[in-house]
């Protein structure tokens, strides 16, 4: 029998892992498409057509494909193999089409332009009315409305960047792997903590290369590896490989696939009817407009770019002063920021560390979530995982009433692509009135454990933690009726406002003193720390919003540009970043190529969402520290209308029950320092 394809016979029906096997997927993805189209079918034989019958079995149409897939695309992204990424470049096409094949259908559309034709007279609560603009608007986003010429053309088109999307994803990873700068003499180490010298030991002894030390592009080695080590040289080594990734000309260059991808987005937005596909994809976003995202975008610029030019002035002379450093590089630039950091605020990481062992800051993160939503996590090792790495909990509220699945990874390994992300095993919805609670995962790259220390985190990795679980606490509340509209399943720049604003419970004592205790003394960290924590937390605020700004820009151009005109992608990347550019430029570096955001991710057109959450998030914690951080009152309408609220209706309408008003700028910029 194959696991995928029966009821889970698991604790609250949670992902079989250990029974399942990669030659499992295939055959499972084909039955569990039968599966849909035999639900499709159903909808397309009703006699008459109503909300319930057509718009809300469609919802449910094909549930037991989701669960598959969603496995499926996990593991690949989480703990991925040759023969893993081998069936998903066999898989994709096939959900690809049978995607088409649905948004596609004329007798469906027709039922659903029935039902929505209907919609003034249907008398529908707020969440009916958006699920049922949602599946009316998908269907003509996707092609419903074309002849059949152009459907043939679209097919082939989303045939196409499906493949495309993940072969750029897997030379990423391929480039992040095969890499390593193997140190054989310890003196070039010098700056290094032992921490992390230890644990680039304990790597090289890993892959075979005993008494020297590696180092890789995973970023819990790249980053102290630029912040501390005094070798310049070694650090341009490392800084190149680094930007360079999938842009050697090899058989790992993803620059063609980056043009084959934007000539397809372009191609389908005109197809339906836009001029670019950066305005197909803003109709569905707060912001609206391209036009819109760049105002918001040139404005903060405006008001970033005098301040980031003031720190990089102060930071060359500052290298000058106290290395000679007659010019700043790209590989100088993290290195003296921390010892800068260190001179001005008396912190830095490595006097942090021992405050944020990762057990404790797991524990803190939960206490967090307990006080402001009454949450309660319990391991459960009856719930099988993926790796040895993962742990599973169970989640309840203070009633002890089951609330979500949370599944953790923390560490990196080969099969698991860098950075950190939030994602789904099982959505939350009403299945004939009960209640079906969702599975939710955070998959991180932390500093790993070494053979005479704990995992400590820096403090980066401490709000990157609490960020990923922002975006858990957005999956777990989710509470509504249907599936396409609770927890994330929400408008992309208003995604990050869960994630985004959980990351200020870090900078608050209140929070620190539940969990930032050292180590090995069991010290809760001191209130002077905290305090430099607070003041440190502005430093180079303008150079970063400068840089997150110029990412956002680059994005914004090579999907409102024609492709015709991007025939060199490096020369094209630099001319978009020439404006934000606040250091020399690098040859040969190119980050384009490894911008798996918006090539192999969800934020094409989108990047941009970052800063637009946080004028939201910086906007909303100010309600938190007006009535106090951990205020029931206030937490419960954050939790009542943002988390529990997905998307049943347009996000600045929750926005405003929530504040009370519109989001209002002045709090970022207050809280970045650029007023």
């Amino acid at each position: 029998m194959n696991p995928l394809l029966e009821k889970f016979k698991t604790p609250f029906e949670t992902a079989p892992f250990e029974n399942i096997k990669t030659e499992h997927f295939l055959p499972a993805i084909k039955e569990g498409i039968d599966q849909a189209k035999s639900d499709i079918e159903a909808i397309k034989s009703n006699e008459k057509n109503n909300f319930d019958n057509t718009i809300v079995a469609l919802d449910h149409a094909g549930d037991r494909l989701n669960i598959i897939s969603g496995i499926f695309y996990n593991l690949n992204a989480a703990e991925t193999n040759e023969q893993i990424q081998a069936l998903a470049r066999e898989i994709s096409p096939l959900l690809t089409s049978h995607s088409n094949d649905v948004l596609l259908d004329e007798i469906l559309f027709e039922k659903i332009q029935q039902v929505y034709d209907q919609k003034d007279q249907l008398q529908l609560n707020e969440e009916q009315q958006t699920l049922l603009e949602k599946t009316y608007k998908s269907f003509v986003r996707n092609g419903a409305k074309l002849n059949e010429e152009q459907k043939i053309q679209l097919r082939e088109i989303d045939k196409n960047l499906s493949q495309l999307s993940l072969k750029f994803g897997e030379n990423v990873l391929a480039e992040t792997n095969k890499y390593q700068l193997l140190v054989e003499d310890e003196s070039k180490l010098s700056g290094l903590p032992e921490s992390i010298k230890e644990g680039a030991s304990q790597t090289a002894e890993e892959k075979g290369y005993k008494g020297k030390w590696a180092f890789t592009l995973d970023f819990p080695s790249y980053f102290p590896f630029m912040t501390y080590a005094d070798d310049r040289e070694l650090r341009k080594e490392l800084f190149l490989a680094y930007n360079t990734k999938a842009s050697k000309g090899d058989d790992l260059d993803n620059k063609q696939f980056i043009k084959e991808m934007l000539e397809l987005k372009a191609k389908r937005a005109k197809l339906l009817g836009y001029n670019s596909y950066s305005d197909f994809v803003l109709e569905e976003r707060m912001a609206k407009s391209g036009s819109a995202v760049l105002d918001f975008l040139k404005n903060l610029l405006e008001k970033a770019k005098p301040k980031a030019q003031e720190e990089v002035q102060e930071l060359e002379e500052f290298a000058k002063k106290l290395d000679g450093i007659d010019q700043l590089e790209k590989w100088d630039f993290t290195y003296y920021s921390e010892k800068l950091k260190k001179e001005k605020f008396e912190v830095d990481d490595e006097l942090l560390r021992p405050y944020f062992k990762l057990e404790n800051t797991i524990d803190g993160v939960f206490q967090t979530a307990e006080k402001l939503f009454g949450l309660r996590f319990k391991a459960n090792k009856e719930i099988e995982v993926y790796h040895s790495d993962v742990i599973a909990y169970e989640v309840t509220d203070k009633e002890d009433n089951h609330v979500a699945i949370f599944y953790a990874d923390f560490f990196p390994r080969p099969g698991k692509r860098n950075g950190a992300w939030m994602t789904s095993y099982r959505g939350q919805k009403l299945i004939e009135g009960k209640d079906q609670r969702p599975h939710v995962s955070i998959v991180c790259n932390f500093t790993k454990p070494t053979r005479t220390k704990p995992s400590l985190l820096t403090f980066n990795e401490v709000t990157t933690l609490f960020h990923e679980f922002g975006h858990a606490l957005h999956g777990m509340l989710a509470k509504g009726t249907y599936e396409s509209l609770t927890g994330t399943s929400v408008f992309w720049d208003f995604v990050e406002l869960p994630s985004q604003i959980f990351e200020n419970w870090c900078f608050e004592k209140e929070c620190l003193d539940l969990f930032a205790k050292h180590y090995e003394t069991s010290e809760t960290i001191p209130s002077e720390l905290i305090e430099k924590i607070k003041n440190a937390s502005n430093f180079q605020q303008g150079y970063q919003t400068v840089r997150q700004i110029s990412l956002a820009l680059l994005d914004m151009a090579y999907h409102s540009t024609d492709p015709v005109l991007i025939s060199d992608i490096v020369a094209f990347e630099k001319e978009q970043m020439k404006e934000t550019s606040l250091l020399p430029e690098v040859s040969d570096t190119l980050m384009s190529t490894s911008f798996s955001h918006i090539f192999q991710g969800g934020y094409a057109a989108g990047y941009y969402s970052y800063k637009w959450a946080e004028v939201l998030d910086a906007d909303a914690f100010e309600l938190f520290k007006e009535n106090g951080v951990f205020d029931t009152v206030t937490a419960n309408s954050f939790r009542e209308n943002i988390l529990e609220s997905g998307g049943k209706v347009h996000p600045s309408i929750l926005y405003k029950r929530f504040r009370g008003r519109d989001p209002k700028p002045e709090a970022l910029l207050k809280r970045a320092g650029l007023l």
